[in-house]
């Protein structure tokens, strides 16, 4: 290799890392020298990191950004593309195991087992001591913020449970047979959980606010799988102090790694930390797809997966 021409922005997993070393000779960005930086063509990062206008100005030749992960809300797409630089993701891979993730956190904390796990390990149960009454999934009411691929995979695993979905999205679908709201206020109030699968960035930001959580109601159970911002999330630390809805299941938040103290020892909340698409073989399949990305940008110009402009 006499030309580097693919750098990293920001950490990457340590396979990612090891294959863009070995095949492309990359190095970080913060390791790059000017010269590096000028010739790179494409720069790879992820969904905690992105590439914002401060990286495009030190990579004057960069042509795309590939993206680690199917949410690229980190990256600056707009000002990418106003410089002429593509940018790609890694969808599909992981619409089934973040799908199975949603599920299961509707499951986890609309029936308290995380609750109920740590009843036992704390010996209460053989103390005598049993946990409250749950909420019943099947045959529950179910909305779904964002009825995309991993949206509408979720509705057709909760479907076996005879839920009844509805669903909010920017534009109604007329190849599905579930009821859609033209708001998301009014899919809360028809809802007994509500699941967010919308992508992130500023025209989801805060897309469930107090009101929304207000209309979900006392009995109603939020799940969150898809971005941090897309939930106010001081609205929803007072609903559920206050009791106005009974519960949420949440793999990711508005500051990660940082999660709000007064959830910390609710059992009315199930915390994960933004595991949704965390399996061997997703996050094998997402490098093979982000390698496939910086390869074919290397080779013709184009990307394998590009996200619009």
């Amino acid at each position: 290799m006499t030309e580097r021409r693919v750098v990293m922005v920001g950490r990457m997993r340590a396979e990612l890392d090891a294959a863009l070393r070995e095949r492309y000779d990359a190095v970080g960005l913060d390791e790059a020298d000017p010269d590096t930086a000028a010739k790179a063509a494409v720069a790879v990062t992820s969904g905690v990191w992105g590439v914002r206008g401060e990286h495009l100005d030190r990579l004057p030749g960069l042509g795309a950004i590939v993206n680690f992960g199917v949410g690229y809300d980190s990256t600056d797409v707009a000002e990418a593309a106003r410089r002429g630089v593509a940018v790609s993701n890694t969808p599909d891979v992981l619409t089934d195991c973040v799908a199975d993730t949603a599920v299961g956190l509707v499951i986890d904390v609309m029936r308290g087992f995380s609750a109920a796990d740590r009843l036992v390990r704390r010996g209460d149960w053989a103390a005598g001591t049993m946990p409250p009454l749950a909420r019943r999934v099947s045959g529950s009411r179910v909305g779904i913020v964002g009825l995309g691929r991993i949206g509408l995979a979720i509705a057709q695993r909760l479907t076996a449970f005879d839920a009844t979905i509805g669903y909010h999205n920017r534009r109604e679908r007329t190849d599905v047979p579930y009821t859609y709201a033209a708001r998301v206020l009014d899919l809360a109030r028809e809802s007994d959980v509500l699941v967010l699968a919308a992508a992130g960035g500023e025209s989801s930001r805060h897309l469930v606010d107090a009101a929304v959580l207000d209309a979900l109601g006392p009995d109603g159970f939020l799940v969150n799988v898809a971005r941090g911002s897309v939930v106010d999330q001081d609205a929803l630390v007072a609903a559920l102090v206050q009791g106005r809805i009974a519960g949420a299941g949440l793999d990711v938040f508005a500051d990660e790694p940082h999660v709000p103290e007064a959830l910390l020892g609710r059992d009315d909340v199930v915390l994960l930390p933004h595991i949704g698409s965390a399996t061997v073989e997703t996050r094998a399949a997402m490098i093979d797809l982000a390698l496939a990305n910086v390869e074919r940008f290397l080779t013709d110009g184009t990307l394998v997966t590009p996200v619009p402009a």
